[in-house]
């Protein structure tokens, strides 16, 4: 019988620690079988006890290497020219990838079959093989990082009376029956790779960084340090009816804390973009990754109805008392909202998810302004009406030397004013006094 290697056969004169990564790159590509007692060019060595090296051979594989993969090898003990070998047929395994456990889920732990060789995975394979054997829901996939601690989970945990354990992480996702680390136990993790980046700007726009942070870690140490952020911004602001005083906060604490907790359940990890929440001075912003799911539409989302893309995040925020059911979050924003003019906003594109909160303080203050203070084009354009009985856009820009545009945003605010009004429309449109 002769021996020779390929991409299916492996060949070794005695048994090493580099076994393993061989059974490993069958196990990830498409099976195959090493002969030990044979020397790299077919010559048989044979080996002095057959049973002992199946022993230690199993030993090997099972202590060394994740997932559990010994219901795919199989041994048989020959005898070839008269000497012992050792053949062990791996099967391609179906919790792929299968990796060192003293290394993980990354290229020093991962190999695969290339032609004769053992040769690390790439980043990219790795993720492909998880997504083939686990589908392809980020937080159920296993995690690339598998070296996790739980500090800021457990303290949290520890607050509700809830306990955390190996238990517990099972029930709910973040544990495998074999030890493996889901990617919803990164994230709740001290590892969490995902963060969020905030800025606070000077004036309505992006032109002048006032302060910028970015928060890792766990999630909730995210959530609590990123809240903590926003309500320091929070500011008070008092205004008199007669005698007495109300305090109002540029923004409901309720809206605030719904529009965070929605872009942290309810974003697409797999992307590896932080969320941005931008502060202004008459608006906060929250854009987080990932558009709506398949099938929904910014409708149902008004009307509550909720699809979740990470459930099982969804799940541990709704036994720690974050969340109360799903759908609840965005109704919740609008009714801290009921009483302003000014509502929130939700955008939502094929890849992100915004909502925007007006500052109710500027909000008063800019409807003050705009009532109680009248600009000189407007007395021009009062006095013009006083006289004539009414006016069209045509005698506004003749009247004042201005473009179209400016002219239709000089009426379209007197009519906020509740100045004048409009009568008729399209070519006909004019503006009377009220």
């Amino acid at each position: 019988m002769t021996f020779f290697e390929s991409d299916i056969v492996e060949l070794k004169s005695i048994v090493t620690n580099d076994i393993c990564r061989e059974v490993i790159a069958f196990a990830n590509t498409k099976g195959g079988t090493i002969h030990v007692g044979i020397a790299d060019d077919g010559t048989v060595i044979g080996i002095e006890n057959a049973d002992q090296t199946i022993l230690q051979i199993n030993n090997m594989i099972r202590d060394s290497i994740k997932p559990d993969l010994t219901m795919f090898v199989s041994y048989e003990a020959r005898i070839v020219q008269s000497k012992n070998i050792v053949t062990v047929t791996i099967q391609r395994g179906t919790a792929r990838p299968y990796y060192l456990s003293s290394k993980g889920l990354k290229p020093s732990g991962v190999f695969v079959r290339n032609g004769t060789s053992c040769d690390p995975a790439t980043d990219t394979s790795i993720r492909n093989m998880i997504k083939e054997t686990d589908g392809d829901s980020f937080e159920s996939l296993r995690s690339l990082e598998q070296n996790l601690s739980f500090d800021a989970a457990k303290k949290l945990f520890s607050s509700k009376n809830l306990p955390f354990d190996p238990l517990k992480m099972k029930s709910l996702g973040m544990l495998s029956s074999d030890g493996i680390y889901s990617n919803v136990a990164m994230l709740i993790s001290d590892q969490c790779n995902s963060t969020i980046k905030a800025a606070t700007f000077l004036g309505t726009d992006k032109t002048v960084f006032q302060d910028r942070r970015e928060f890792e870690g766990s999630i909730f140490r995210q959530m609590e340090d990123m809240y903590a952020y926003l309500d320091l911004r929070n500011r008070t602001q008092s205004t008199f009816k007669g005698l007495y005083r109300t305090d109002i906060r540029d923004y409901p604490e309720e809206a605030l804390r719904e529009a965070l907790l929605n872009s942290l359940v309810h974003r697409d990890y797999s992307f590896g973009a932080s969320t941005l929440i931008s502060v202004y001075d008459d608006r906060i912003e929250f854009v987080s990754i990932g558009g709506l799911p398949s099938g929904i539409s910014l409708s149902d989302v008004m009307l509550g109805l909720s699809v979740c893309r990470n459930p099982k995040l969804a799940a541990i925020f709704y036994r720690l008392e974050l969340i109360e059911a799903y759908g609840t979050g965005i109704p919740k924003i609008f009714k801290a909202y009921a009483d302003f003019e000014l509502q929130p906003q939700i955008e939502v594109t094929e890849n992100a998810f915004k909502i925007t909160l007006p500052n109710r303080n500027t909000a008063v203050k800019s409807k003050e302004a705009v009532s109680n203070v009248p600009t000189s084009n407007d007395t021009v354009i009062l006095d013009y009406v006083e006289r004539n009985g009414e006016i069209t856009r045509s005698d506004v820009e003749a009247l004042l030397n201005i473009s179209t545009s400016t002219s239709n945003r000089i009426l379209r605010a007197l009519v906020h004013k509740g100045l004048i009004h409009q009568v008729g429309s399209g070519k006909n449109t004019k503006y009377k006094k009220r």
